[in-house]
Parts: C-alpha cells; structure tokens; sequence
C-alpha cells in the first residue's frame, strides 16, 4: 500500500505541465512522477552509448533524406503539372 508522502516545490507553471502530461497518459499527476522515478535511469551506460551512436548515424542521414525527398517533391510537381495539361489539352479540367 502506498502511504508515505513525498512533498517538493515547483513552479504553478511546471506543476500545469505536470498534470497535463499526466492527463495525456490518462494517470494521476502522483502516478505520472512515480512513472518518472522509476525510469529516470533505466538506461545503462552502454545502452546509452549505442542510443548515441544511433543517434549520430540517423543525423547523417537526415541531408540525404531530405534530398531524396526534394528530389521526389520535384517528380511530384512535374507529374501534377503534366497532368494538367494532359486534362486542359482535352478540355476535361
């Protein structure tokens, strides 16, 4: 049973954001810090190394995903543009 209490001082706009986020995942404001504790370190050192490693490489990636969807957005513009014409060329649009 739970029944020790845990008093801390926070800011009226912290303890807001507190409840919203509890509210957002549908548990009490206690349940969400309890939540919180008890996965404040559930990371261990590697795990948090691998997590910077994956991180580094998905920033890497992330120039030659936007080209590639650049590039796509191009196609994209060019087919609506093509289409149009098809449709304005046979009096349809």
């Amino acid at each position: 049973m739970q029944n020790a209490r845990v008093t801390f001082l926070t800011t009226p706009d912290r303890k807001a954001a507190i409840e919203a986020k509890a509210a957002s995942l549908g548990v009490s404001s206690g349940e969400y810090i309890r939540l919180a504790v008890d996965n404040f370190d559930r990371i261990s050192a590697k795990e948090e190394v691998e997590l910077a490693a994956l991180a580094a490489e998905l920033n890497a990636a992330v120039p030659a995903m936007r080209a590639s969807l650049d590039r796509s957005n191009v196609v994209l513009e060019d087919l609506h543009a093509e289409m149009n014409q098809f449709f304005q060329d046979r009096g349809i649009a």
